[in-house]
């Protein structure tokens, strides 16, 4: 019988901690977070998970040499029983993303989940890869913005994807290690990321004084502080821990890059989520890193 910690494994449940903050991000930046913003949210996790669940089923076989450890591989989950756990989930996902936000958040659904399944499927040991993957989470962005101004959330789709790319090409190296060259252009990446998401802060207007002109009062300096310290945060841990990789480009360090690249997510889209004016709510989703990071001990994220 199989027990529900081996399934908790199978989707790398803390893993889904960094799901969230890509609808809230998105529905922050297309100005419609309102009370379907959860609900699209609890959809994505369901569709995170059905990723998770096929992409161990595909890779049964070579995760029964590479990572005999594993769900399917070690007998724990029966393949069936895997593939029957990600159809459920992304059944599951579609209906309540299409409940929640109906047929223009179906409109982005579908394309998800086509992706995810055509990423676990096809794509992932192709060049294509990394950026299939991407595509998937800048997918996730809009399905948040789906119920307002979808252009207005591209450019936090574009800058979530692009972590994922970094993300992504790094855990193609996971057991066998990496050149320096990988790490040196994803940390680059990482670099241009963090720099860039905090630069078109929102500002919120104080009265106008004598003279007309607005005053810039302490409400403007927080709003620019916010995403700024977020990003920064992410950029130090994630950073960090691709030099290493830089430093010493072995499997384990690898591997602990990409968890890092995961488990920091939330600090990324808590900095997108307050640059659209939602402060208090992307410091809510930034702390989602730090309990991510508490659970990856005890469920590896990757």
């Amino acid at each position: 019988m199989t027990r529900l910690a081996d399934l908790a494994e199978l989707v790398r449940a803390p893993a889904a901690l960094s799901v969230p903050g890509d609808v809230l991000s998105g529905a922050a930046a297309a100005g419609s977070l309102d009370r379907r913003t959860p609900a699209l949210a609890g959809a994505s996790v369901l569709l995170y998970w059905a990723g998770m669940a096929a992409n161990d089923w595909a890779d049964r076989r070579l995760d029964a040499v590479e990572r005999p450890e594993r769900p399917i591989p070690s007998g724990r989950v029966r393949p069936s029983v895997a593939l029957g756990v990600a159809s459920g989930l992304t059944a599951a996902g579609l209906a309540v993303a299409t409940a929640a936000g109906g047929r223009r958040a179906a409109a982005v659904a579908l394309p998800l989940a086509a992706t995810i399944w055509g990423y676990d499927l096809r794509a992932k040991n192709t060049a294509a890869g990394p950026a299939v993957m991407a595509a998937c989470r800048g997918l996730d962005v809009l399905l948040g913005a789906s119920g307002g101004r979808v252009v207005r959330a591209l450019p936090a789709a574009l800058t979530v994807a692009a972590h994922t790319w970094t993300v992504t090409a790094l855990s193609r190296r996971e057991v066998t290690g990496a050149d320096r060259r990988l790490p040196g252009l994803t940390l680059a990446g990482t670099a241009l990321i963090a720099f860039t998401t905090p630069a078109r802060p929102t500002v919120l207007r104080g009265a106008p004084s004598s003279t007309g002109c607005v005053k810039r009062g302490p409400f403007l300096r927080l709003g620019e502080l916010v995403p700024a310290v977020l990003a920064a945060g992410y950029a130090a841990r994630y950073g960090r821990a691709q030099a290493r990789v830089l430093a010493d480009p072995s499997p384990a360090r690898v591997r602990a890059a990409v968890g890092a690249g995961i488990t920091g997510l939330p600090a990324l889209q808590g900095s997108l989520t307050a640059r659209a004016g939602a402060r208090l709510l992307g410091l809510a989703v930034a702390g989602a890193a730090p309990l991510g990071r508490r659970l990856a001990r005890l469920i590896s994220p990757t």
